[in-house]
């Protein structure tokens, strides 16, 4: 049996050491969750989300624990600028395309407004993202014997349905058809990609809808496991599709759901 942390130890397949990820969304709740795990795991880490005061909060926790991070202050919507600031890397080895939102509402109460932000942050950013970062990433001499990750953050909502979430189910669907087709099209380059689908996850931004124990009852209820998820429970994931663990996955949607979907 090979001792832990030994060159051919499964836990070494893990590491992420010498690797640069990129992760947008990265200034709060799962984004920076799954940043702190890839660098503890030995990847510099790019922290890409629009407040730069929130991300430098970020990487300052990750310095401090050894780790080593930027910031590159972004909105993902604007396709000029997050072009530059990947385009502008010196090389890029995993991508967490992280970085979305939702607007719960009735089908036929949905405004242009909120169509259009929606299907601009979660579905349209997504594909300029991933786009610059398949650029980027073929940049390298050795991509085929390197590999690559790219991991986007769907949702158990795209794999199902759900009242209220018309838009929001429309659009991470497409993160899921995205993932799959990009695997297919990217495999003999040697670079993976994959989604999470997260159940709902006890983040500032969930308890400010599930803000009543009658509220969260209801929710946990649809849960088999019974809570609902944590954020280093994506983190563990990402770190997982991040690395040489997951060498032969790709086109894949795992759910860390707690089982919402198999029922």
């Amino acid at each position: 049996m090979n001792k832990p942390n030994t060159p051919n130890s499964i836990a070494s397949r893990f590491r992420i050491d010498g690797r640069t990820a990129l992760i947008t969304g990265a200034s709060k709740g799962l984004g920076a969750a799954m940043a702190e795990a890839l660098a503890e795991q030995g990847a510099h880490v790019v922290l890409v989300a629009r407040t730069r005061s929130d991300l430098e909060a970020v990487a300052g926790r990750i310095r401090g624990l050894g780790g080593s991070a930027d910031v590159k202050p972004c909105d993902v919507t604007d396709s000029e600028a997050i072009r530059s600031v990947i385009a502008g890397l010196p090389e890029l080895d995993i991508l967490v395309n992280n970085a979305g939102s939702n607007i719960p509402e009735p089908v036929d109460m949905v405004t242009d407004e909120h169509l259009d932000y929606l299907m601009d942050l979660n579905t349209r950013a997504y594909f300029v993202v991933a786009q610059a970062a398949v650029k980027k990433m073929k940049e390298h001499g050795d991509r085929k014997a390197r590999g690559a990750s790219i991991i986007n953050i769907a949702s158990q909502m795209g794999h199902i349905g759900s009242e209220m979430r018309s838009v929001y189910c429309m659009t991470k669907h497409a993160v899921v058809g995205l993932t799959r087709a990009m695997a297919v099209e990217l495999a003999p380059a040697g670079i993976r990609v994959n989604s999470i689908g997260p159940t709902f996850i006890d983040t500032p931004l969930v308890r400010r809808v599930v803000d009543t124990p009658e509220k969260y009852n209801t929710l946990v209820s649809r849960i088999p496991m019974g809570c609902m998820g944590q954020v280093e429970d994506i983190a563990a994931a990402a770190v997982y599709l991040a690395s040489p663990a997951a060498r032969m996955v790709t086109g894949a949607g795992l759910l860390v759901d707690g089982g919402w979907t198999a029922q």
